[in-house]
Parts: structure tokens; sequence; C-alpha cells
């Protein structure tokens, strides 16, 4: 049950990094590879700021915060300087490997005996329960720990999404959304195109910091290389989700990419149960993108040959 538990926490926590995922790829069409750095950037400031003592939610603010500054340039650059955005996304990328070891100060920095979303959703969860540590589900015994986390990452991931769903409904939010769709039309309306994909790219990449954020305190440490292929992650997620979904309505998708998270994590926990090593994970991965992006368009062939027979 710890194992369920855990791979439903993780999966919750990377819907973000799914969520980030979509604003970039789908709503811009933005190739954004920030995103490995993104994750490892809201993990490093977080953590540095856990150790120095400020209170979880205001560590993970500021996560999100340099998530987007990262966001910021990396639209700069493809804006203001017309480089081509894989190859910003890749720039920032890079540079933000050596600004996390600045902020860290190492490579890897624990946060086993520090203040974390973790520790305080658990003291809460025994406070409300009159100190209860564990409980039984299904004669399955759970921990109040694993229980409290996963609650508390389940709210914060669920009002992060309602927060986001009433953003991109907004008339800054549906100025966004035509950009991605047609730029010359938001051109002629007199919608400013360019400041309009930094600041979605910048979204985009807080949502991913914030991701990282909340990882780093589940874990207990935040690692220089913990973000190494999670664009992977994230775009099959959003593949999955809307291979669940199926539809184009705005609150559907976003709750797909959620889906699609949650399950992508369910994938892997399994192929990881059934005895294939910890080093394949990434190996994993790959394989699941590459069918999660070959069997829809396997379907919609077959559909249409069924159709024109």
């Amino acid at each position: 049950m710890s194992l369920l538990i855990g791979t439903f926490t993780l999966g919750w926590i990377l819907s973000l990094l799914a969520l980030g995922v979509f604003i970039s790829f789908r709503i811009f069409a933005f190739p954004d590879i920030t995103v490995d750095g993104s994750v490892t950037l809201g993990a490093s400031v977080a953590a540095t700021l856990l150790v120095h003592r400020v209170s979880p939610p205001l560590a993970s603010l500021a996560g999100f915060l340099a998530g987007m500054a990262a966001g910021a340039c990396t639209g700069t650059l493809h804006t203001r300087f017309k480089i081509n955005a894989l190859l910003a996304g890749i720039l920032v990328m890079t540079a933000l490997y050596s600004v996390n070891l600045h902020i860290m100060g190492r490579s890897n920095l624990p946060l086993l005996s520090v203040n974390t979303l973790a520790s305080q959703s658990e003291r809460m969860g025994m406070k409300l329960t009159g100190g209860v540590t564990a409980f039984h589900v299904a004669g399955w015994e759970v921990s109040m720990r694993d229980a409290a986390v996963l609650a508390a990452i389940v709210f914060t991931v669920s009002l992060t999404g309602i927060v986001l769903y009433l953003f991109l409904r907004t008339n800054l939010g549906m100025a966004m959304r035509a950009t991605g769709d047609n730029v010359l039309m938001v051109r002629a309306l007199g919608v400013h195109d360019a400041n309009m994909i930094v600041f979605g790219i910048a979204i985009s990449n807080g949502l991913v910091a914030l991701a990282g954020a909340l990882l780093a305190q589940y874990q207990g440490f935040a690692d220089v290389s913990m973000g190494i292929g999670m664009v992977v992650w994230g775009l099959a997620s959003v593949i999955i989700g809307e291979a669940l979904v199926g539809t184009n309505q705005l609150g559907l998708t976003l709750t797909g990419a959620v889906m699609g998270s949650i399950l992508f994590r369910l994938l892997v926990a399994v192929a990881l149960r059934w005895g294939l090593s910890p080093n394949d994970l990434k190996l994993i991965t790959a394989v699941f993108v590459f069918f999660a992006l070959i069997v829809p368009q396997f379907v919609r062939r077959r559909r249409l040959r069924s159709a024109h027979a």
C-alpha cells in the first residue's frame, strides 16, 4: 500500500510538470527544453530556503517564481533575439546547471532535518486525528505520513489547476491561447504576440519549477541532476491525457494532463515491480513515450481506412 500511495503522490506532483509542458508544447507549440533545468531550479531554490528556516509554502512559491524567471529568459531569447525556440531552451537549460550548483552550494542538498511540506503535513494529520500514526484501509496499513502528504499534494495540485483554468479563461489567458493558434490574427487585433509568448513560457516553467520544489520536499533532497529527462515525462503525460480525454475542451484537457501523469507513473511503477532494474527507468520512460506517440497515429489511420472502405 505504501508503494501505491507513493506512486500516486509522485504522479500528482509531476502533474504540475505535465500542466507546464501542456502550456508550452500544446498552446504555443514551443519545444521548450528549459523544463529539465527548471525542475532542478525549483527544487534547489526551495531546498536552500528551507535549510535557512523559510516556511515550506513560501519556499515553494519562491521556486515557482524562479521557474518563471527561467522561462522568461527562454522566451526573451526566442522573441527578442530571434534564436530558435529549441536552441533557446537548450541555452537556458545549460546555464541553469551552473546556476543550480551556485544556489545549493553543492550537487546534493539533503532536507531530512528541516521543516518541509511532508513533515508539516504529517504533523497536521496527527493533530487532526489525535496522534494516530497509522490506520488500516481495506486490510492494508497506511502510515499517517503517506496519507497526509498525499492529501496535501492533491489539494495543492487541484488548487493550482483550478487557478490555471480560471486564468486561461480570462482576457489575458485567451490572448495567450489565441497567440498559439494564430499569430497573424492576434497581431491584427493589436496584441503583442512576443509578450504573450514570453509570459506563457514563464508560466509554463513556473509550474515545472513548482513541481520540482514539491518533489524535493517529498523525496527529502534536491539534486543537481534530478531534472534530466523530465521534459519527456511531461510530454508523455500530456499525450496519454489527450488519449484518455479525447476532447478540446480546456477543463477536460487540463484534467487529462493530470490523469496522464498519474497513469504514466503507475505504468512505470508496474514495470519496476515486474523486476526491471531502476537503472532502466529512463529507457522505460522513452519506450512508453514512443508507444504513446505512435499508437494514436495507428488508431487514427485504421479509422480513416475503415471510413474509406
